[in-house]
């Protein structure tokens, strides 16, 4: 059963406490030409919204970490990344982690791994992928130089934006609306501010496809960029004192391999849709976000236990899995018939609280088991971390022919288990590390 983790004090250490130093950037990475950049069929008309990647540097004076998010709907292996961020920051590469908001509004950047079921892009595309790759590079710079000493606390909340997708329809598996599937509607909220109460950054996690303008052909951040808009606004209008317009929030997905916004564009794909449809889906995404912004808001007014006492940790491994080979996906997706595909997994810890990173799309009752199963209680799981080679199911979904089993590109009996036991091991020994630490 999971636990709560307190991490030793000072007076029962013997030594000086972690002092924990954070920084937050955000940074524009719309493109400049949208030519060949749409990941599906078709091509951009143009930009609702723009685009970002928010950086956040943590340190705790020794052990860096990094955690960024990009208003992206994938980005493949970041090795080379996480690889340069090693070379000219000294962060090391396994506790670098980087996901996608998933928004289909946007491109995609990196290779696609060997076995991995994915949307292949073009020369523009690996071109665009130098340029994120540079601004993300420039924006922890940035972070680390003005990270400050901070204080840091999580807290919880819910918001019923998202439901079940997997729908069975006339005869068939859809996707669709199914409210009574499996759904976590936690709202999870890291807050890190100055010691003099000046906001830094929230992280927030929640499961849901950011899909509600998917077809629109426009450029947005959807429903995640919706929210984190929301909430540097307020933090930007109402926080008094504090630098205007540098809180940054972002937007870790959740497990939403089986998750669909409530209110969508509504119209089947490769269909185009008016002006009147696209305003009322724009209305929607922001209502949507609203909502999931808002609720982010009340949960960081009420955490008011927060240290500056924070050790981090912070490990990566790859499990080779077997490949299963996808079945009736789209014309855009790649995938290579190798014999293993690499599932990565991620982790970053501060004080009792886990960040679990996985390399694809996982499904609720993944995480469910994941959540029973972790040493410690606090344990999030973000999806598309570093990677993003196709939907990860359960074993159990594997009896359906649902969108996220064909999506799979592992062999049933393995993804589930190395999540789950994967990401239990690397918490509990992070746990072993800090206690032999503090002897």
């Amino acid at each position: 059963m999971p636990t709560e983790y307190s991490q030793l004090s000072p007076d029962t250490t013997g030594q000086a406490a972690p002092r924990l130093r954070a920084g937050a950037v955000k940074a524009e990475i719309t493109p400049d030409d949208l030519t060949n950049l749409h990941p599906m069929p078709g091509e951009f008309s143009g930009v609702h919204d723009p685009l970002f990647l928010r950086a956040l540097y943590l340190g705790d004076g020794e052990t860096e970490t990094a955690l960024v998010s990009l208003d992206l709907i994938e980005a493949g292996d970041i090795t080379p990344l996480r690889e340069r961020i090693q070379r000219e920051l000294g962060i090391p590469a396994d506790h670098v982690v980087v996901t996608a908001t998933h928004t289909h509004n946007a491109p995609r950047i990196a290779d696609v791994s060997p076995g991995a079921l994915a949307h292949a892009g073009g020369p523009e595309s690996y071109a665009y992928t130098e340029v994120v790759y540079d601004r993300v590079v420039a924006a922890l710079h940035k972070a680390r130089a003005e990270a400050r000493p901070a204080r840091f606390g999580v807290g919880t909340g819910t918001a019923d934006v998202n439901v079940n997708r997997e729908q069975y329809a006339d005869g068939r598996w859809i996707l669709g609306h199914n409210p009574e599937g499996p759904s976590d509607k936690t709202v999870w909220v890291l807050k890190f501010e100055a010691l003099d109460g000046d906001p830094i950054a929230v992280v927030v996690n929640y499961a849901v496809h950011s899909t509600v303008v998917f077809g629109s052909g426009e450029i947005s951040g959807d429903l995640a960029g919706a929210a984190c808009r929301y909430i540097e606004d307020h933090f930007e209008d109402f926080s008094e004192g504090h630098r205007d317009g540098d809180t940054v929030a972002l937007w870790t997905p959740g497990p939403l391999g089986d998750q669909a916004p409530r209110v969508d564009l509504g119209l089947p794909f490769g269909v185009a849709p008016t002006e009147r449809h696209k305003a009322r889906a724009y209305a929607a995404m922001d209502a949507q976000g609203l909502i999931v912004g808002a609720e982010v808001l009340r949960v960081a007014a009420t955490i008011t236990e927060l240290t500056s006492s924070v050790r981090i940790g912070a490990e990566q491994r790859t499990v080779p899995c077997p490949v299963k080979e996808g079945q009736d996906v789209m014309s855009t997706m790649r995938q290579e018939l190798v014999d293993t595909v690499p599932l990565r997994l991620a982790l970053i810890t501060l004080a009792d609280v886990a960040l679990a990173g996985v390399s694809g799309e996982v499904v609720t009752d993944i995480y469910r088991r994941l959540a029973g199963r972790s040493p410690l209680a606090r344990t999030l799981l973000i999806s598309i971390a570093n990677d993003r080679i196709g939907y990860l199911p359960d074993d159990a979904r594997f009896d359906r022919p649902v969108h996220s089993v064909n999506g799979c590109p592992i062999a049933r009996g393995h993804a589930e288990t190395a999540i789950v036991e994967g990401v239990s091991d690397m918490i509990a020994r992070q746990l072993r590390l800090l206690q032999e630490a503090a002897r």
